[in-house]
C-alpha cells in the first residue's frame, strides 16, 4: 500500500486532506507540527493546544495514527528570526513562505522519508501536475483563485514537487468543507485562521521589541527632498505603500515611499511615487525550467494578494530582473516576486 505523511493542523482543509488521501488508498501518518513553545503555544497562533487536539480527533475519527513534532526551536531560528532579520533591515518578509521553504516541505518532509513515508499531502490549495510544455510535474495554481495558495509555495524544489501531494488544489473552500462533513469530522465548521500565526492580534512591532526586548529609536518623517515633516516611533513599524497610522498632520493623503536605514529616516511622497517598473531579486528558485538563458515573457505577482502582471523576466548573474508592462505601486522590499506561465509557477526570489 502506498504510504502518505499528512501534514494537520486541526483545520478543515488538513482534516478534508487527510479524508481524501485515505480514501485515495494511501496509509496515511497525520503529523502536527509543534511550532511554538509551552510558554506561547496558546497564544492563537498557527498550531494551539486546541488545535492539537482537534488534530488527534481527526485522526482517531479517520483511524490513522498521530504524533506531534516538534519543530519550535527551527520555527524560532528560520522564521521568526528571519522575520525580525528583515524588519530591521528595512524590508516587509513574507514568514508564510519562509515556514512551507524551511518546516513543512523540508524538516516535515525529511522526517516522513525516515520513517519510510515518501510521499506528504497538505490541505494547500494548488495543484502539482505533470505539464507535456515542461516535460516534468510542476507547480500550478489552485482551480480556486480565491483560495489559491501557489504564491507561497514557490519555494518547493523539483524533488520535493515530485513527492507532494495537495488534494484540495481541484476543489473549492465549499467542497473542502462537504468532505469534511461528510466524514464526520468535528471540525468541519470550524472557522479558517488569519494573519501572521505568531503574531495572531496583528501587532508585529510589539510583538518584536518583546521578542527581542529592544526599542526602536525614533527619527524623522521626511519628503523626498528633505524637508522634516515630523516623527515616527521606530522605522520598523511602516511599510512601502502604507498612508494611515502616520500621525501626521498632512495636507492630503501621503504615502511611505523609502526607509533610509543609515539615517533613520522615513520617507513620505504622493501615491505616484509609488510606482515603478523594475525590481530585482535574489534567493532564485526555478522549478519548472532549469534556467532562463534570455529574456521570457511571463507574468509575476510581487505578493500575495497582488494579480499577477505581464512582464519580461531575466537572469543576470544569479539575481532576477522583471520589468513589467505597466509600473506596479509598492514593491517592497522582502517580499517575493512569483512567476507564473498561465497557471505554471515557473519559480521566483525574495525582492531586493
Amino acid at each position: 500500500m502506498k504510504k502518505a505523511l499528512v501534514a494537520i493542523s486541526g483545520g478543515v482543509d488538513s482534516s478534508a486532506t487527510a479524508q481524501l488521501m485515505k480514501e485515495a488508498g494511501y496509509e496515511c501518518f497525520g503529523v502536527t507540527m509543534k511550532l511554538h513553545s509551552e510558554k506561547d503555544i496558546d497564544c492563537g497562533g498557527c498550531v494551539t493546544t486546541r488545535d492539537i487536539e482537534d488534530a488527534r480527533a481527526v485522526c482517531n475519527a479517520l483511524d490513522i495514527p498521530y504524533e506531534v513534532v516538534d519543530f519550535s526551536s527551527d520555527f524560532d531560528k528560520y522564521v521568526i528570526g528571519d522575520f525580525i532579520s528583515a524588519y530591521e533591515n528595512g524590508a516587509t518578509p513574507n514568514p508564510c513562505i519562509e515556514c512551507n521553504y524551511r518546516l513543512k516541505f523540508d524538516k516535515l518532509f525529511e522526517y516522513g522519508k525516515s520513517l519510510g513515508y515518501e510521499i506528504i499531502a497538505t490541505g494547500h490549495y494548488a495543484r502539482i501536475e505533470f505539464d507535456e510544455k515542461y516535460g516534468r510535474k510542476v507547480l500550478k495554481k489552485g482551480i480556486d483563485a480565491s483560495k489559491d495558495q501557489s504564491y507561497v509555495l514557490y519555494r518547493l524544489s523539483r524533488e520535493q514537487i515530485e513527492s507532494t501531494m495537495f488534494p484540495l488544489g481541484s476543489l473549492s473552500k465549499s467542497e473542502a468543507r462537504e468532505i469534511a462533513t461528510r466524514a464526520g469530522l468535528d471540525v468541519s465548521t470550524k472557522r479558517d485562521s488569519q494573519d501572521i500565526c505568531f503574531i495572531p492580534d496583528g501587532d508585529y512591532v510589539k510583538f518584536i521589541e518583546g521578542y527581542t526586548n529592544k526599542k526602536y529609536s525614533p527619527g524623522n518623517f521626511v519628503t523626498k527632498d528633505g524637508k522634516i515633516l515630523g516623527r515616527h516611533k521606530g522605522i520598523i513599524g511602516y511599510t512601502i505603500g502604507q498612508g494611515k497610522g502616520l500621525g501626521l498632520a498632512l495636507p492630503h493623503r501621503m504615502y511611505v515611499c523609502e526607509k533610509r536605514l543609515d539615517t533613520n529616516e522615513v520617507v513620505i511622497g504622493e501615491n505616484e511615487d509609488l510606482f515603478s517598473r523594475e525590481l530585482w531579486a535574489d534567493k532564485v528558485v526555478l522549478s519548472a525550467i532549469d534556467t532562463i538563458d534570455s529574456p521570457m515573457r511571463l507574468s509575476a505577482k510581487v505578493r500575495y494578494k497582488h494579480e499577477a502582471q505581464s512582464a519580461i523576466a531575466s537572469l543576470e548573474n544569479g539575481l532576477l530582473h522583471i520589468i513589467f508592462d505597466e509600473p506596479q505601486r509598492a514593491i517592497c522590499k522582502g517580499q517575493s516576486v512569483v512567476l507564473y506561465d498561465g497557471d505554471t509557477v515557473i519559480g521566483g526570489g525574495v525582492i531586493l
